[in-house]
């Protein structure tokens, strides 16, 4: 799994993973994030992740000063660095606040992913790595990315990283 691969290089060289999206996929972001920072099903340290979805004050500040469309960019700017990884969820990937979040991690010098649906939208052309699921079902889509996140979690502790 190429994402497996791109995580696994990441935290072995002291990035972060930093997962964002809107409603089910804000929920699916703040699962992975939770596994990584705790466990999946072996015992390990934690593994540095942040959910940009979960901080509500940032999320409501960001908001009310520059606009929805800008609260990831926003945290993107002020949290990433050259060798994380940002991970977009998007059943579409044609939200603005996911796009400008994809952008500014390009930016900053992350690695970009994305986890989409529907043909993959905007946010395809903008992630290094999209992952496409091949429905118009948002219940199917969510529902894959949640396996694709177990999955990663899975090849994370295979890969033993950080035993």
């Amino acid at each position: 799994m190429r994402l497996a691969d791109l995580v696994a290089r990441t935290l072995a060289a002291d990035g972060k993973v930093l997962f964002f999206g809107n409603g089910g996929s804000a929920a699916t972001a703040q699962h992975a994030a939770a596994e990584f920072i705790g466990r999946f099903e072996r015992e390990r340290k934690a593994l540095p992740a942040i959910a940009l979805s979960t901080d509500t004050s940032i999320l409501t500040a960001v908001a009310n000063d520059y606009g929805f469309d800008r609260v990831f960019e926003r945290q993107i700017n002020g949290l990433a660095k050259p060798g994380d990884v940002a991970i977009a969820l998007s059943t579409s990937g044609k939200s603005k606040n996911i796009l400008r979040g994809l952008r500014a991690a390009k930016a900053r010098g992350a690695t970009t992913a994305a986890l989409l649906g529907q043909g993959g939208g905007p946010a395809r052309r903008l992630a290094d790595l999209p992952i496409v699921v091949p429905s118009s079902r948002v219940p199917l889509i969510q529902e894959a990315h949640d396996a694709i996140v177990h999955v990663l979690c899975e090849a994370i502790d295979l890969g033993r990283l950080g035993s």
